[in-house]
């Protein structure tokens, strides 16, 4: 694995940890995700993140609902500070469910060009 692809899993974990103990907007930490990842386990981690903002509402009205999720979170979180891969199993599951991965991209022309290909649906 690349070294870069580490330092992002570290770096990912670090913005899910701060999502956990309510420093950190999950807003935020989306926006803040390492631009044009390839790397699955992101991908993974950035949907859990969406998930988490989206069931605001269930997470206020159902305490096991919100513990589970956050203990599925802080799970992404270690596995990502420790540099290792995201469950085979898991990104298959997310995979089936968001086959084009929508991340963040930076604003280079070249990002603001695939972003607008991907718009055009080119």
């Amino acid at each position: 694995m690349e070294k870069h692809s580490i330092t992002d899993r570290q770096f990912v974990s670090r913005l899910i940890y701060t999502v956990l103990c309510d420093n950190l907007p999950v807003r935020e930490a989306i926006l803040n995700f390492p631009k044009n990842t390839k790397d699955k386990s992101l991908k993974v981690a950035y949907h859990a993140l969406i998930h988490r903002e989206a069931d605001d509402n269930l997470r206020a009205q159902d305490i096991e609902y919100r513990e589970e999720q956050d203990d599925y979170l802080e799970f992404l979180a270690e596995t990502l500070q420790k540099g290792e891969s995201v469950p085979k199993n898991i990104i298959k599951e997310y995979e089936a469910w968001y086959p084009e991965t929508t991340l963040p991209y930076s604003d280079s022309i070249k990002d603001l060009l695939k972003k607008l290909c991907k718009f055009l649906n080119v």
